[in-house]
C-alpha cells in the first residue's frame, strides 16, 4: 500500500489535479467578470464575504490560490506549492463551514486530504522541522544547474498576474496571455538539460 501511494504518476497526477483547481479557483475570482474557466467556484467569493468586511481577505485567499496552484504544477517547486496550500485549503474549509454552506466543507475537506497526501509524501523534505533531525550541511555555492529556468518561470509568473488587471481591458488577450504563460512552464518541465557533447 505504502509503495502504491509513494508511486511517482499518482504523485504527479494529484499535484497537476490540485493546481489545476488552486489556479482557476483563484483566476476566476480575479478576472474581468469572473470570466476565467475553473473547475471549481464559488467566483463570488469575495462579494459574498464583503458582507462580513472580508473582501479584502478573500481577494488574498484568491491570489493565495493562483500562487499555490501554479507551484504545484511547475513540480519543480510542488513541495512549496503544497506547504502554502494547506493553510489555504483549511482556511476555505473553515470558512465555507462557518457560512454553512451546503455540500461545500466536504469537497474541501476532499482537497485537504489529497493535500496532506503530498505532505506526507515530501516528509523526507520537511521532516528536520518537525524532528531533532539535523540537516546535512548545505553547499554555499548556488546549487541550481539551470538558473535560466528560473528566470523564465518567474517572468512566466509576473506575466499570469499582470494578466489578471488587463483583462479589464482586453480580456481576449489576457487568456491568449495565461495560455502563452502555461506553455512557457509546460516546456520548462519537459524539456530535457542538454547533453554535453563528447569530445574526441
Amino acid at each position: 500500500m505504502l509503495n502504491f501511494l509513494r508511486h511517482r504518476k499518482l504523485v504527479i497526477l494529484t499535484r497537476v489535479f490540485l493546481g489545476f483547481i488552486l489556479f482557476g479557483a483563484g483566476m476566476s475570482k480575479l478576472y474581468f467578470e469572473h470570466a476565467f474557466p475553473g473547475i471549481i467556484g464559488p467566483v463570488w467569493l469575495e462579494e459574498r464575504l464583503a458582507e462580513h468586511g472580508l473582501a479584502l481577505f478573500a481577494r488574498f485567499v484568491a491570489f493565495s490560490q493562483v500562487l499555490a496552484g501554479i507551484l504545484l504544477l511547475t513540480q519543480r517547486f510542488a513541495t512549496l506549492g503544497a506547504i502554502i496550500s494547506f493553510p489555504l485549503f483549511l482556511n476555505i474549509l473553515l470558512v465555507t463551514i462557518s457560512l454553512e454552506w451546503q455540500g461545500t466543507p466536504y469537497v474541501n475537506a476532499v482537497f485537504l486530504a489529497m493535500n496532506s497526501y503530498l505532505l506526507f509524501i515530501d516528509y523526507h523534505k520537511l521532516k528536520f522541522i518537525i524532528t531533532d533531525t539535523k540537516p546535512a550541511q548545505l553547499p554555499l555555492e548556488r546549487v541550481r544547474k539551470e538558473p535560466r529556468k528560473d528566470i523564465l518561470f518567474i517572468t512566466a509568473l509576473v506575466f499570469i498576474f499582470a494578466s489578471i488587471p488587463f483583462s479589464y481591458v482586453n480580456l481576449y488577450a489576457a487568456w491568449v496571455l495565461v495560455a502563452l504563460c502555461l506553455c512557457v512552464i509546460a516546456w520548462i518541465q519537459v524539456r530535457k538539460k542538454e547533453q554535453p557533447k563528447e569530445t574526441s
